[in-house]
């Protein structure tokens, strides 16, 4: 059983029942805000975010890109979307700048709208500080997955950190012993998964690399101890993970740095 505040396992004995669930006895005695109409917390981020990728993709339009993607890709696409060829080549920003392309106003929407609804759920949830750090940790590692299974061509796309952050949600409803099917995040999932393996000219390894680091990264948050890596300072275990998938994704482009 895990507590329903912070998250963490406890035992039967230590549980504590509170009007919002089972709490550890570090948060029992913490007092639960309440949300109410425009008192509930703005997800600054999250919005952030889309409008970064929105304000990127004008820039693509500007630079010769095709609104549909299908009408070629312009040159800021060709600049900073993600290469291993370019990244070998010392370009090692691209591992990160990719993330905020989109191959057409359509691969942007469905981002975006699946970064709204995910987005406004965990930032609110983990916070501003571990949210942004999981979705680095997403976006990097759906990179080194890219990377690792498409060593030709461009990959461009905020998908790989979506899924990402598919991949925290679903595990921070395993710690609080939701069923994810029943949630409906699981058949969500599942539908992203078949879509990317049927459908062509997706990155398979962007989506999974970004699920995988997406999921580890907020099993290692929520996993944090009571002492040390907690609350915001706990966001430094995702930030581990965006490292660690950013050294990998260099030492798999073969480059010299």
């Amino acid at each position: 059983m895990s507590c329903s505040n912070c998250g963490r396992p406890i035992c039967p004995e230590c549980m504590t029942s509170t009007p919002v669930g089972m709490r550890c006895p570090e948060c029992s005695g913490e007092t639960t805000r309440v949300m109410r109409g425009a008192a509930a917390a703005v997800p600054r981020f999250t919005y952030a975010l889309i409008a970064l990728n929105v304000a990127v993709f004008a820039g693509e339009l500007l630079a010769g890109g095709a609104a549909t993607g299908g009408g070629g890709a312009g040159s800021l696409i060709a600049d900073a979307g993600l290469s291993r060829a370019a990244v070998a080549a010392g370009e090692w920003w691209r591992i990160v700048t990719a993330g905020f392309l989109h191959a057409g106003v359509f691969h942007l929407a469905f981002n975006m709208l699946a970064l709204y609804v995910l987005g406004t759920i965990l930032e609110e949830r983990l916070g501003q500080a571990r949210f942004v750090a999981i979705y680095l940790a997403s976006l990097v590692s759906g990179a080194l997955g890219a990377l690792l299974l498409s060593p030709t061509g461009i990959t461009v796309g905020a998908s790989g950190a979506v899924f990402g952050l598919m991949g925290a949600a679903a595990v921070l409803l395993w710690r609080q012993g939701i069923p994810l099917f029943e949630s409906g995040l699981g058949a969500w999932i599942v539908l992203n998964l078949l879509i990317t393996f049927l459908v062509p000219r997706i990155s398979i390894g962007g989506h999974l690399g970004g699920l995988a680091g997406g999921a580890l990264a907020a099993l290692l948050v929520a996993s944090a101890p009571a002492v040390g890596l907690r609350g915001q300072s706990s966001a430094l275990a995702a930030f581990a993970v965006a490292a660690g998938a950013f050294v990998a994704s260099l030492a798999v482009a073969g480059g010299s740095y």
